[in-house]
C-alpha cells in the first residue's frame, strides 16, 4: 500500500476524523490507479454510529463466523471419518490439519493480491470458494479427493483472515478500531462454536455429508451478505509490484521495534489455547470423568465467552488503550490453564472458561495493535501475524502431545503456562517500545 509513513502515523495519532459520504465512492479511484497517493489528502474513515460503520461491522462478523465455521466444521467428524473411510484416527484429522496449514501458506499469497487487487472483492471471492468447497466435501466418495478438496479449501479461506485485518485498519477510525476488531473477532468465536457443535449434533442425527452440505451452504449465505454489507474501500491504492517489495515490507515489519513481539504473542495465545482443547478431551474421557464423546462436544459451547469478551474488549481497549487490556486477556488465560490443575469437573469447566475468555480478549486486542503500529503495508504486518499465529496452533498443538505423553495434565500445564508467561513478557516489552499512549 502507497500511503507515506507521515499519513499512516497520522491516521493512528490524529484525535478529529471527518467521514466522507459513502455515496459515489468508487473502491479505485482513478488517480492513484499507479499506486501514488497524494500525501495531502487525508484518510476518509469510517465512523462509530454511522449506518456505514455498523455495516461493515456487521459484515466482518459474518466473515469471521463463515471462515471459522467452515474451517473446524469438520473436527467433530473426525471419527466418523475414520470409520466411514477406513482411515486411522491420525489419518482423519488430515481434514482439518491439512485446511489451516495450507491457510497458513496462503496468508501471505493473500496479502500480496489484496495489495494489487484490493481486499473487498478478494475476500468475498475466498469466502464463496470456500464455501463451495464445503458441500462439495459432501458429496465426495473417495477419502483422498476430500482430503484435496479440504486443502484447496484452506487456500482459499487464506483470502480472508490477513485481508481483513488490513481493511479494517486502513477504513475504520483508529478511536474505534478495537471495538470492530473485537466483533469480528467475536464471529471467529461463533463460527468456531457453531462449525463444531451444530455440525456434530446433524451427523449424529442425519450424517455428515448433510451437516457439511448445511454448513456450506449457511457459509454461501454469509458471503453473500458480507459482500452485500461492506462498503468498497476508500483509504485503499492498489499498486503494481515485484517479490522484492513484498520482501522488503515484510522485513520491514519484523524490523519494527514492537510488532514483532506482537507476532510472538499470537504465537503462544494460540498455542497454549489449541494445546489445551487437544488434550482436555484425552483426560475427560479417562477416570474419573468418563465423559462421552456429545459431553466432549459440549465443552465448545463455552466459546460463548470468547464472543462476548473479544468484543468487550475491543471496546476497554478503545477507551483505556490496547496496552491495558491486553495484558488482562493473557493473565486471564494464564489463571485458566492453572486452574485446570485441579480435579474437581467444576473448577475444570472455569479453568477452560477463563481460558477461553483471556485467549479473545488476548487475541482481539493484539490484532487491533497490529493494524495500528504498522506503517503502510498493513496486509503484509497481518499476514505476518496470523502466521504467527496459525504456526502457534500447529507447532504448539503437536508438542504438547509430547508433553502429555511423558508427564500427563501437569506437563501440559506447566508446557502451556510458560507459553504464556513469554507472551506476558512480550507484551511489557511491545507497550515500553510502541510509540502510541497506552
Amino acid at each position: 500500500m502507497p500511503s507515506p509513513a507521515s499519513v499512516a502515523q497520522t491516521s493512528v495519532t490524529q484525535t478529529s476524523v471527518t467521514q466522507a459520504p459513502l455515496a459515489k465512492t468508487e473502491e479505485f479511484a482513478p488517480a492513484i490507479e499507479t499506486g501514488d497517493m497524494d500525501s495531502q489528502s487525508p484518510p476518509r474513515f469510517l465512523v462509530k454510529g454511522t449506518p456505514a460503520f455498523r455495516k461493515a461491522s456487521f459484515a466482518f462478523f459474518l466473515s469471521g463466523f463463515s471462515t471459522f465455521a467452515l474451517l473446524y466444521c469438520v473436527q467433530p467428524l473426525m471419527p466418523i471419518f475414520s470409520q466411514d473411510f477406513g482411515v486411522s484416527p491420525a489419518a482423519s484429522s488430515l481434514s482439518l490439519s491439512l485446511s489451516t496449514g495450507f491457510l497458513a501458506v496462503a496468508i501471505f499469497c493473500a496479502a500480496i493480491v489484496s495489495e494489487r487487487f484490493g481486499r473487498r472483492s478478494l475476500m468475498f471471492c475466498s469466502l464463496l470458494g470456500a464455501s463451495l468447497c464445503t458441500i462439495a466435501c459432501a458429496v465426495m466418495p473417495d477419502w483422498n479427493m476430500l482430503l484435496v478438496i479440504r486443502a484447496l479449501e484452506g487456500i482459499l479461506l487464506g483470502g480472508v483472515p490477513a485481508v481483513a485485518m488490513a481493511y479494517l485498519s486502513e477504513e475504520i477510525d483508529p478511536k474505534s478500531l478495537g471495538g470492530a476488531m473485537g466483533l469480528y473477532i467475536a464471529g471467529n468465536a461463533f463460527g468456531g462454536m457453531a462449525g463444531r457443535v451444530v455440525t456434530g449434533i446433524l451427523a449424529e442425527y442425519l450424517s455428515w455429508r448433510p451437516a457439511l452440505a448445511g454448513m456450506g451452504c449457511l457459509g454461501v449465505a454469509a458471503a453473500i451478505g458480507f459482500f452485500l454489507l461492506l462498503p468498497p474501500s476508500r483509504n485503499f491504492a492498489p499498486r503494481r509490484s515485484d517479490i522484492r517489495y513484498h520482501a522488503e515490507a515484510w522485513i520491514g515489519h519484523l524490523k519494527a521495534p514492537a510488532l514483532p513481539y506482537l507476532f510472538v504473542i499470537g504465537f503462544v495465545l494460540m498455542g497454549a489455547f489449541v494445546t489445551i482443547y487437544n488434550y482436555a478431551g484425552f483426560r475427560l474421557v479417562e477416570a474419573p470423568y468418563n465423559l462421552s464423546q456429545t459431553e466432549l462436544g459440549l465443552i465448545f459451547t463455552v466459546y460463548v465467552f470468547g464472543i462476548f469478551g473479544s468484543w468487550i474488549a475491543g471496546l476497554l481497549g478503545d477507551r483505556f488503550g490496547q496496552f491495558v487490556v491486553m495484558p488482562i486477556g493473557i493473565a486471564a488465560e494464564l489463571v485458566g490453564v492453572l486452574l485446570t490443575l485441579g480435579s474437581g469437573m467444576t473448577q475444570i469447566i472455569i479453568g477452560i472458561v477463563l481460558l477461553t475468555s483471556g485467549f479473545f480478549i488476548a487475541h482481539s486486542v493484539a490484532s487491533a495493535l497490529v493494524g495500528r503500529l504498522a506503517r503502510g503495508t498493513k496486509g503484509h504486518a497481518s499476514a505476518l501475524y496470523l502466521l504467527a499465529y496459525y504456526l502457534g496452533s500447529s507447532v504448539a498443538g503437536s508438542i504438547g502431545g509430547h508433553f502429555w505423553s511423558a508427564g500427563g495434565w501437569p506437563a501440559v500445564v506447566a508446557f502451556t503456562g510458560t507459553l504464556l508467561v513469554i507472551g506476558l513478557a512480550a507484551g511489557l516489552q511491545a507497550r515500553r517500545l510502541s510509540k502510541i499512549p497506552t
